[in-house]
């Protein structure tokens, strides 16, 4: 049975996804992957994340994915944090914001885990056919 916080979450959730880039780990894939381990998983993913904090209205888009990127360098979660890079393009945002939150980050958490973002953005955007000059 699908409950209003699900389905509020799976259609903000698939606000992140970009049809364009289907050669890209998304949100949906995400979710997906996770379903032979335990189906609540998926449902505690989207009610949770999405049907709850995704949808709230505080903060754009763009600002959400951003606050997102900076805390997931911080916990140097690189696999999260390129999922979230990708949305943050899917979002609007250009690789300058990107690039210019993650320099803002340098001073709190050290060169070592911005450098490894840095990476993931290019790893991205090559994923995405951009180019470091986009």
């Amino acid at each position: 049975m699908t409950t209003d916080r699900y389905q509020r979450g799976l259609d903000r959730m698939m606000e992140l996804v970009s049809p364009d880039h289907a050669n890209t780990f998304d949100h949906a894939k995400l979710v997906e992957s996770y379903k032979s381990l335990d189906p609540d998983l998926a449902d505690y993913i989207v009610s949770f994340a999405f049907g709850d904090i995704y949808s709230r209205t505080a903060l754009t888009q763009q600002e959400q994915t951003m606050v997102t990127i900076s805390t997931l360098v911080a916990l140097g979660t690189e696999p999260q944090l390129k999922l979230h890079i990708n949305t943050g393009f899917t979002v609007g945002l250009t690789k300058e914001k990107i690039v210019g939150a993650l320099i803002q980050c340098i001073p709190y958490i050290g060169f070592p885990r911005v450098l490894n973002a840095l990476t993931l953005v290019k790893e991205v955007m090559a994923e995405r056919g951009l180019t470091p000059e986009a």
